[in-house]
């Protein structure tokens, strides 16, 4: 998952950066409006955690900005302000939810889960398909009650196409929601991903799970409903 996160106290900044990076999002920075604003067209993100106080262009300027672009990723606001007014104004601008500094990074972090699952139309953690159970507050993956160990590349590749079955997603696509904006597109990185998660989900093609469009992109297949509750 790909987040975009605008914060002007660099401190701040560069802590949620690497807690969000150790639960497996992919992080772009800004530390004002403008650029926010800027990152927040150019790319396709998951998420965006935006702060209300923010120089060059304020967090209620952006989001207004963004709505009105036609951007939908969910929005997550960070106001040290206590006034009630100045959360309704980010909640009217269009964002999704808000939390008051000082927080846990942890809370931040499962605020952004439900926003992710939400805009998925998933309500629960646990993702069903099928013998597959992913859990995205654990970070586990099932199959028929037995874990299946993925590095973390695996796992949010593997998370993002849960969170779309059935839906087409180019390798461009892919690697944008994956990595920050830095990584090289022309990398045949997913195809490599994408022949893993293979070889430990569904070693024999029993089920079929990932599928392969030629000059399409990749999809996780919608698989019919198992009996097995475990994991």
């Amino acid at each position: 998952m790909r987040l975009l996160l605008v914060e002007d106290d660099l401190s701040l900044q560069q802590n949620l950066k690497q807690h969000l990076e150790r639960e497996r999002y992919s992080v772009d920075l800004a530390s004002d409006g403008e650029e926010g604003a800027f990152l927040g067209r150019e790319y396709n993100y998951d998420a965006a955690i935006i702060d209300v106080g923010l120089p060059k262009l304020d967090g209620i300027a952006l989001i207004t900005q963004l709505r009105q672009s036609n951007i939908d990723f969910p929005i997550l606001v960070l106001t040290a302000r206590s006034r009630w007014q100045d959360k309704v104004a980010g909640l009217d601008a269009g964002a999704d939810d808000y939390l008051t500094k000082p927080f846990q990074p942890e809370e931040l972090v499962a605020r952004l889960k439900a926003l992710i699952r939400r805009s998925a139309g998933k309500a629960s953690p646990i993702i069903n398909n099928g013998p597959y159970r992913l859990n995205t507050s654990s970070l586990e993956v099932h199959c028929h009650g037995k874990r299946i160990n993925l590095s973390s590349s695996e796992y949010k590749l593997f998370e993002y196409l849960m969170l779309h079955p059935g839906e087409v997603k180019s390798k461009t696509v892919l690697t944008e929601h994956l990595y920050d904006q830095d990584f090289d597109l022309d990398s045949n990185v997913i195809e490599v991903f994408i022949r893993r998660l293979r070889k430990k989900l569904d070693p024999e093609n029993r089920y079929g799970l990932i599928e392969t469009l030629r000059g399409q992109g990749y999809r996780v297949a919608p698989l019919p409903e198992s009996g097995d509750d475990q994991g």
